[in-house]
């Protein structure tokens, strides 16, 4: 850290209103081992790319049988194969072409070298089921499809809380995503570290959150950071054994960061007046993807401000434990939760 930056942060501690340790409890995990949630993933990549193409009507029909709501999605949706200005002769001249183009066939060889087989990603989902059902009994239990969207969307949700999950979004940080479009920011160094195996199950249960935490009301800061708070607490709930680093797809030289400063990034919120602003030019690395948080440290990630979250929601919910994950998310007024937490960052 410069001496500018550690003057800044001494100067931000110094002049702190409030401040205090954390609690230090330790996280609740349940029992879950006598709730059944067996995963079979369905393979539609190769169901699809192993179609008859010489027969591609007839085999487009067979595949819609074994798989309609994802298929109707992945056709009309991903490939567009419905849309008359994609495919002005029929979805079937269109779907064999792009079966047949090689790059398609290319992506589809490296999927298969990289996943030909599931069942540990079938352990983690199951593993993470069973706490979905234990936290949310009301809600139907995924299943699960895998796909190639080349590069379209990571994971998705469909039907009844049923998961689509691409794999060619998970080809390894030594895949050469960058090169494919380096001006596309979806494929930032900082980002691709993170398409791999590794982190595939956590990727696949946030899309499953969102579904489940409705956005803020308000786009302040505060809103911002109490709402992704949530979602990360839900997620540490429902993968209470992955590394942090893989829960915040950051390193773990930047979880470790995140631990020690807690108190000096709430305090910088504080002084820079942020808590409350609604200018997304001045908070949006705070809360959206970025590779820094403008203002802080080389050292600290981006999406400093959920971190932060986190932590409001946890000691939320520490001072009230009869509050189920339902209360949590249907309480949608960050400026009441903060309140009812009493927060006190951490030194």
């Amino acid at each position: 850290m410069s001496a500018k930056r550690m003057h800044l942060f001494t100067f931000l501690i110094a002049t702190t209103l409030i401040w205090g340790c954390q609690t230090g409890e330790q996280e609740f995990i349940p029992d879950v081992s006598g709730i059944e949630a067996e995963v079979d993933i369905r393979r539609f990549d190769q169901a699809l790319f192993q179609l008859d193409t010489n027969n591609m009507q007839a085999a487009l029909e067979g595949l819609m049988e074994d798989y309609p709501e994802l298929g109707d999605l992945y056709f009309s949706r991903i490939l567009r194969a419905n849309d008359p200005r994609m495919a002005p002769d029929g979805p079937a001249p269109y779907v064999k072409g792009f079966l047949q183009h090689e790059p398609v066939r290319n992506l589809y060889d490296s999927v298969q070298v990289h996943y030909p087989d599931l069942s540990d990603i079938e352990e983690e989902l199951e593993q993470a089921f069973r706490f979905f059902q234990y936290y949310f009994p009301d809600e139907p239990v995924p299943t699960v499809s895998t796909l190639i969207s080349e590069y379209a969307v990571a994971a998705f949700v469909y039907g009844e809380n049923d998961l689509g999950i691409s794999l060619d979004y998970f080809l390894g940080e030594d895949y050469p995503y960058q090169k494919l479009n380096p001006r596309d920011p979806a494929f930032s160094a900082y980002l691709t570290r993170t398409f791999n195996r590794q982190h595939l199950t956590s990727k696949a249960i946030q899309t499953l959150i969102n579904g489940l935490v409705p956005p803020p009301r308000q786009q302040r800061l505060i809103d911002l950071m109490v709402n992704n708070g949530k979602k990360l607490y839900i997620l540490d709930k429902l993968l209470p054994y992955a590394p942090d680093s893989v829960k915040l797809e950051v390193t773990g030289e930047q979880v470790e960061w995140l631990n020690d400063n807690e108190l000096e990034m709430w305090a910088f919120f504080i002084k820079e007046d942020l808590m409350y602003e609604t200018d997304s030019r001045k908070i949006r690395k705070l809360v959206d993807y970025s590779p820094h948080s403008p203002g802080m440290p080389e050292e600290a990630p981006g999406r400093t401000a959920n971190w932060v979250g986190w932590q409001i929601v946890r000691t939320y919910m520490q001072r009230h434990p009869e509050a189920t994950m339902q209360d949590l998310i249907a309480l949608e007024d960050a400026q009441a939760l903060l309140d009812a937490s009493r927060y006190k960052p951490g030194r």
